[in-house]
């Protein structure tokens, strides 16, 4: 593979803006800076927590600092209400990135698009984020994941980048992973999944838009985003080395899809495979969940990093 050339940065700031979980209590760390408290802050709007992520972006390199939303959250205005409540204005941002379609990840996006109108931005996705999909449980229930509308973008002349292939953004400080191979041979994706494809249901387990987010620090190393992580945590981390030249992986923030019956029994060639790429700082969020996490934290005491809605992590 061609590696990318990625500019590396000063640093970055990635601010949880949605999460599973919200502690206000929960102290800060040299790396995790918790979100502020103050006198009357239990009787002021209070940030909210869904099954769903979102992070800010914002880097500094060479004097220019830049920010973009890596996903948007499940619910049309849960993200609105915690930018809101954490003061970030959107109109700040440089391009929105979806890590893949699932609802959770992207519902969001209708209540940036009604309160600030056409965005003047990029939002970054793979093709098959558009796909209509749903989860067929082995007791017969179905799970719905209704994707953004192409068809209500384009009549909102968004700007939409659709690729496959990585891209890159900030003038070069940011890497798109686009469609990440499969390797390993336990990361298998979601078997429970099929979608609407040619007319008919058919399997879709490898959701081939699961896409990552990829920055270089400066004599520090990558530090690594991803959404769900349906392309394997591992999958993803040796792409992004792979893709980039460079060996050392810094920091992994996001979701690691390890939750639930199918997924448990990946939890223990991922946590032997992660300590050979061993991170310096590892911050579980989303649909890791508690055995995974529990796992993580006992493997990798002085990277594992908790997060709780509206922390900051300075890297």
């Amino acid at each position: 593979m061609a590696t990318i050339s990625l500019k590396p940065i000063d640093r970055v700031e990635i601010l949880s803006v949605m999460d599973n979980s919200v502690d206000v209590l929960m102290s800060s760390t040299p790396v995790a800076q918790r979100a502020p408290r103050s006198l009357d802050s239990l009787s002021r709007p209070q940030l909210r927590a869904e099954h769903g992520v979102s992070m800010l972006v914002t880097t500094y390199a060479g004097g220019n600092k830049d920010s973009f939303l890596f996903d948007t959250g499940v619910t049309v205005d849960g993200v609105l209400h915690n930018m809101d409540v954490l003061e970030v204005k959107a109109n700040e941002l440089h391009a929105i990135v979806l890590s893949h379609g699932h609802t959770d990840h992207t519902r969001g996006l209708i209540g940036l698009i009604k309160r600030y109108g056409r965005p003047k931005i990029p939002i970054v996705l793979h093709p098959d984020a558009f796909l209509k999909r749903k989860n067929v449980h082995p007791d017969g229930q179905e799970t719905e994941h209704i994707p953004p509308s192409q068809h209500d973008l384009e009549a909102e002349d968004v700007q939409i980048v659709e690729e496959r292939a990585p891209t890159v953004l900030v003038g070069g400080h940011v890497l798109v992973t686009g469609q990440i191979p499969r390797t390993t041979p336990y990361e298998k994706g979601s078997p429970a999944q099929v979608a609407w494809i040619d007319g008919e249901w058919q399997p879709d387990p490898w959701i081939h838009d699961d896409q990552a987010v990829i920055l270089n620090v400066q004599n520090k190393g990558l530090v690594v985003l991803t959404g769900c992580g349906h392309a394997g945590l591992i999958n993803t981390l040796q792409h992004a080395i792979a893709m980039t030249g460079v060996e050392n992986v810094y920091a992994v923030l996001g979701g690691f899809h390890l939750t639930g019956k199918i997924f448990e029994p990946v939890i223990a060639p991922t946590i032997q495979a992660l300590k050979q790429i061993n991170p310096t700082v590892i911050v579980p969020q989303h649909c890791t969940g508690w055995r995974a996490s529990f796992e993580i934290t006992r493997e990798f005491p002085e990277a594992f990093v908790p997060n709780s809605v509206g922390t900051k992590f300075s890297l």
